[in-house]
């Protein structure tokens, strides 16, 4: 009996320690690995091998960083998303499982529940993604998932709320079609007809700002071509004025000089001469 109490209580204590964790992404997790300058390798061959499709390659390094670090969340979640790809959906799942519990965050929930949705598990797939929407309430891929898990357990309505929810975050005609069909598959035809006012309205909207984007950058383009010109035409004129005011001076120079050689050339003013006979003849008389 005691021995049950004990371990009652441990399990109490590891699932309140784990949902307590704060929750933080496969980034974060990635910065630790760069820490150290072997691991950060390793972690970049694997990227590198996930983003040109070779899993076999990527596997291999994401358990050779396992080896080092077997409490890696992140690897653990990457190795899930590989199998996942290469539907081996039960080593996927436990992959996800592993990195829960050993980082409690929205990523591996949504992951899993994406593995849970795939093999028709929608009860567990629910769960999972209600989890991940509390843990991180601001993607509208999580409550798209969510709908459609609740859809697969005939909860259209809760499906909807969803949806309406994604939407509010992000409006995008995709998520209106998926409204669409669940109001079709309902057979809902004043909820049809609404989703598809909204989506033409929508469309419409996104046509109007576009074409205004559109004429507003021709505008800009417009004004900026006809500062140009103006600065061009500013600028001719500029140079005109100074061609001009330079051929001026030049013309100045040019008079000042020539009067300046007239006055060099002048002849000076002389005395008159005078006859001596004349003037000894006066001064006789």
């Amino acid at each position: 009996m005691l021995a049950a109490i004990l371990i009652l209580l441990l399990t109490l204590f590891i699932i309140f320690y784990i949902s307590t964790k704060e929750p933080h992404s496969d980034e974060e997790d990635s910065e630790d690995l760069n820490k150290n300058p072997q691991m950060k390798k390793l972690w970049s061959l694997a990227q590198t091998a996930m983003r040109e499709r070779k899993p076999l390659k990527a596997e291999k390094v994401l358990l050779t960083i396992l080896k080092f670090d077997e409490k890696n969340a992140a690897a653990y979640n990457r190795l899930g998303i590989l199998y996942a790809r290469e539907k081996h959906f039960k080593e996927a799942i436990e992959c996800f499982e592993i990195a829960q519990s050993l980082d409690n965050n929205a990523s591996s929930l949504h992951n899993v529940g994406l593995i849970y949705l795939e093999t028709g598990k929608y009860e567990k797939a629910e769960m999972a993604f209600a989890q991940a929407i509390e843990l991180e309430g601001d993607q509208p891929g999580r409550y798209i998932a969510h709908a459609k898990a609740l859809e697969k357990l005939g909860q259209r309505n809760k499906a909807i709320e969803q949806l309406e929810t994604a939407y509010s975050l992000n409006p995008t005609t995709v998520i209106l079609r998926h409204m669409l069909e669940l109001y079709e598959n309902n057979n809902d035809e004043e909820g049809v007809a609404n989703t598809k006012r909204r989506i033409e309205e929508l469309q419409a909207a996104r046509a109007a700002k576009a074409e205004k984007e559109k004429k507003a950058a021709s505008n800009s383009g417009q004004a900026k071509r006809e500062a140009r010109r103006t600065a061009k035409v500013a600028a001719k004129t500029a140079r005109q004025d100074a061609r001009a005011q330079k051929a001026a001076q030049r013309a100045a120079a040019k008079t000042a000089r020539q009067d300046a050689k007239k006055v060099a050339k002048k002849p000076t003013a002389t005395k008159p001469k005078t006859n001596s006979k004349l003037d000894k003849k006066k001064k006789i008389i």
